[in-house]
């Protein structure tokens, strides 16, 4: 793009907010807020954490609909704004917490968050996307799965996603919390590459250097409502300070303790050798805080989470006097994690139970847990860390990203432990919040409780600690205390390090990662893979023992049945993919049978018989439509739509016919049954769907979009998913896919019989959980449906072969069933501890 920006009219406003109102619940977010953003300006907004400024830029990017106000882009007055139209006008945005989707490789996040005219005529894809990812400083791979991503690559990938669309209007909601220095000043760079062609950027951040470094004018909020506009050189950091919070600030940190050599040493750490870091040594006495510093990556969360009692480590970890191992560790320290959305807080909990989960053994009466000391206390500690919420009720999902960090916090304090090791505490917090923060860890180390701080803003370890142990590449490169504690010896220490890699084995596996191998293992064929050899192997056990098993007569019979099974598994597979279920699929089958058995009879004329057909497949889609209404629209959860369904088609099937009755006609099951060889035709059109859906899963949005939603749902819906139509169209597809596994099943049972088809419910799960389909969304495959079919008929095909009771039939499943979740769980775990 060579527009510069002389040849950009600056006189309109790229945005322009009018009088916006927002409340939820009755509460006010925004309170007539007014902003305008022009062409080739970084406009700051800023404002203690619940101020309004992330909700005034969701209604910017159509995330969130304003109650009142209007809303105009590049003077055009726009009603209605969505996150697809945003997007037509130039308006991205980089959250603060990214719209990444996590069940999906870097690649695919890119193909679904971007519209296709942004790789248009660029040439190969993948070479496109990788060149957008180094521009943004992001090494990764294009196939690496985002889960596998660091709390600040995410950030990068969020942030490529915004500055490929060569935005209008960039919107950058703390886009430097987790980054580190060098990842910070390549950001700065394109943004000011950016703003020379014209582009305005609204840049929301607590860092008041980065104001001066970026921003041309700022705007303050608080409480929901304009506080100031000015120009950033016309207007001083304590003036800023004084809008953002209300009142004049005295001092950034508390004072620093005053140690003395009668003071007991309460924390040592004796060459500490970890994952990732070697030869920690130190030495803090009670009232000091030890802070983590160096450029991020180069150990210092892995230090911490050792010094958690998270991972192993060699050495000594002395608390108060006693020697701690990991497992005792674990039980007595308070971990403040840096990324607070994975691993700090659960997100459908409310406040008040992400505060006491660690505490409850303190609310105890007997043997139940006291509802009043548990209100009361906990109630107290989110007092006095100013904890912004509607109640402690409230999910803490809905608080704002620094007062989710002080529900972090209070969770810490209430637990009563031995050590608190805080990662990047005051990432995302403002400024008001800060000083909270800080002194309560003042308080705590005061108390004689040891406290570590690893923190990527040198300024803030040169005003909160007493002693810093500067980190490079796991090595411990220096320690500074009193006054060596500065923000220009802990950046010089850590850049002018000669230090090499601590720990090849974990530098090793980190490498390892991106090749092709271990990208395989950790995608969603390697299932699939692992149900080939399975098949073959057990195929080859049951030949041995019975010849009869390859009979052309064998092979048609199970591949019949792995259609009617395999039909009706794709279907379920995509009920899974969105992150939900449908327990409806048997009985539909059934019902759908029973229906066809009054109209596809011998004797009947063709027309009937198609009639038949046409009635089956509408009510197939009448299905689907009520249970993605039923879920989207009147909020049910999956299980409780489908078993609605399940309970009311089933009554419908004994309603038609209360017993057995309506012989399929010969002609109909002819033709369903006709064969290539020993091969079902049916069979083969099965596995045609199966290529098509898989195709459409990774190379058309249809399937993004789908893996989204399954993914992120929030995330999917910033990007610009319609949700809803999403959710809905899936459970269609569930229930026409079941459609035709019903047609197969006609021919197999040849009789309306309202007692069959409820089986294929449980079975349908059993084979897409086999294939690796997760069952919490987002990840999955139709050939692992496919496999999965294969593979559980196989099963039961084999106890009549190795003559075997039924009863094997059901312990063969249950046993698939364990090990599929057993391998999809270890699979998972070991993709986390990658991370």
């Amino acid at each position: 793009m060579d527009t510069q920006l002389h040849d950009v009219d600056t006189t309109v406003a790229v945005l322009s907010l009018t009088g916006i109102s927002k409340s939820y619940s009755g509460v006010a977010a925004l309170t007539d807020v007014s902003l305008e953003v022009l062409p080739g300006e970084v406009h700051a907004l800023l404002g203690e954490n619940g101020a309004g400024k992330s909700t005034l830029m969701n209604v910017a990017s159509g995330t969130v609909q304003p109650d009142g106000g209007r809303i105009r882009v590049n003077g055009e007055e726009i009603d209605g704004l969505s996150p697809a139209l945003a997007a037509k006008l130039g308006i991205a945005i980089v959250h603060q917490h990214p719209a990444v989707l996590p069940d999906m490789t870097i690649l695919e996040n890119l193909r679904v968050a971007l519209p296709p005219s942004v790789f248009e005529g660029k040439g190969p894809i993948e070479e496109y996307a990788t060149r957008l990812i180094r521009e943004s400083g992001l090494t990764a791979h294009l196939g690496d799965r985002v889960e596998t991503l660091s709390v600040a690559q995410k950030h990068l990938l969020e942030i490529t996603k915004a500055l490929a669309l060569e935005p209008r209007l960039l919107v950058l909601d703390e886009p430097t919390a987790p980054l580190g220095q060098d990842s910070v000043d390549l950001l700065f760079a394109r943004v000011r590459e950016t703003v020379a062609r014209g582009t305005a950027v609204v840049y929301i951040t607590h860092r008041m250097a980065e104001v001066r470094q970026l921003a041309d004018r700022v705007t303050v909020l608080r409480d929901g409502r304009l506080r100031g506009i000015a120009r950033v050189d016309e207007v001083t950091d304590d003036e800023l300070l004084t809008m953002i919070v209300g009142r004049q600030m005295e001092s950034t940190f508390p004072p620093k303790y005053t140690a003395t050599e009668s003071d007991d040493i309460n924390l040592v750490l004796s060459h500490l050798t970890g994952d990732g870091f070697v030869d920690v040594s130190a030495a803090v006495r009670r009232g000091e805080i030890l802070g983590i510093a160096g450029v991020v990556g180069n150990g210092q969360s892995e230090l911490l989470r050792a010094l958690a009692g998270l991972d192993g480590f060699t050495g000594t970890v002395a608390v108060g006097g006693r020697g701690l191992s990991a497992s005792q560790l674990l039980g007595k320290t308070a971990y403040m994690p840096s990324d607070r959305h994975s691993e700090g807080l659960m997100m459908t909990l409310t406040v008040r139970e992400n505060a006491a989960i660690s505490a409850l053994k303190r609310f105890k009466r007997w043997a139940l847990v006291s509802r009043r000391a548990e209100v009361e206390t906990v109630g107290e500690t989110l007092d006095s860390l100013a904890v912004k919420a509607s109640s402690m009720d409230a999910v803490v999902s809905s608080l704002s990203g620094g007062n989710q960090q002080k529900v972090v916090m209070a969770r810490a304090l209430l637990s009563e432990p031995s050590i608190v090791i805080a990662d990047e505490p005051t990432q995302g917090v403002d400024v008001g919040a800060r000083l909270e923060i800080y002194r309560i860890l003042r308080e705590v180390s005061a108390s004689g409780i040891p406290v570590v701080v690893a923190s990527s803003d040198a300024k803030e370890l040169e005003g909160l600690c007493d002693q810093v142990i500067v980190m490079s590449r796991g090595n411990a490169v220096g320690t500074l205390t009193g006054d060596d504690i500065t923000e220009t010896r802990i950046v010089q220490t850590a850049v002018t390090s000669t230090a090499h890699t601590a720990n090849t084995q974990l530098a090793t596996e980190k490498v390892a990662r991106s090749t092709p191998l271990r990208r395989f293992i950790q995608g969603d064929y390697a299932p699939s893979a692992l149900l080939v050899a399975v098949i073959a192997v057990l195929g080859a056990f049951i030949f041995s023992q019975n010849v009869r098993y390859l009979s052309d007569f064998n092979i048609f019979s199970v591949l019949m049945l792995v259609s009617a099974l395999g039909f009706i598994a794709l279907g379920q597979t995509i009920s899974l993919l969105i992150g939900g279920i449908d327990l409806s699929v048997g009985p539909l089958a059934g019902f759908l049978v029973v229906v066809g058995s009054f109209f596809v009879n011998d004797g009947q004329p063709f027309g009937v018989m198609g009639l038949g057909i046409l009635l089956m497949f509408v009510l197939a889609v009448a299905t689907g439509l009520v249970n993605g209404s039923l879920i989207r629209f009147g909020k049910f959860t999956a299980i409780a739509a489908t078993l609605t369904l399940y309970i009311a088609l089933q009554g419908l099937s004994f309603l038609l016919r209360d017993s057995p009755g309506g012989y399929i006609a010969g002609s109909f099951t002819a033709l369903i049954t006709t064969r290539v060889g020993p091969v079902p035709l049916i069979f083969i059109v099965l596995v045609v769907f199966t290529v098509l859906l898989e195709l459409a899963l990774r190379k058309r949005r249809w399937g993004w979009r789908l893996r989204a939603t399954g993914s992120n749902e929030e995330a999917a819906r910033r990007i610009g998913v319609d949700i809803d139509r999403t959710v809905v169209f899936a459970y269609v597809a569930t229930s026409v896919l079941a459609f035709l596994g019903a047609i197969v099943l006609m021919t197999q049972i040849g009789v309306g019989d309202p007692a069959q088809g409820v089986s294929y419910t449980l079975s349908s799960i059993t084979a897409v959980v086999l294939g690796g389909t997760s069952l919490l969304g987002g990840r999955g495959t139709f050939v692992g449906s496919l496999f999965g079919s294969i593979l559980l008929i196989q099963v039961l095909n084999a106890t009549t072969f190795l003559g075997l009771s039924q009863m094997w039939q059901y312990i063969f499943q249950g046993v698939l069933i364990l090990i599929a979740a057993v391998f999809y769980s270890v699979a998972r775990r070991r993709r986390t501890v990658l991370v």
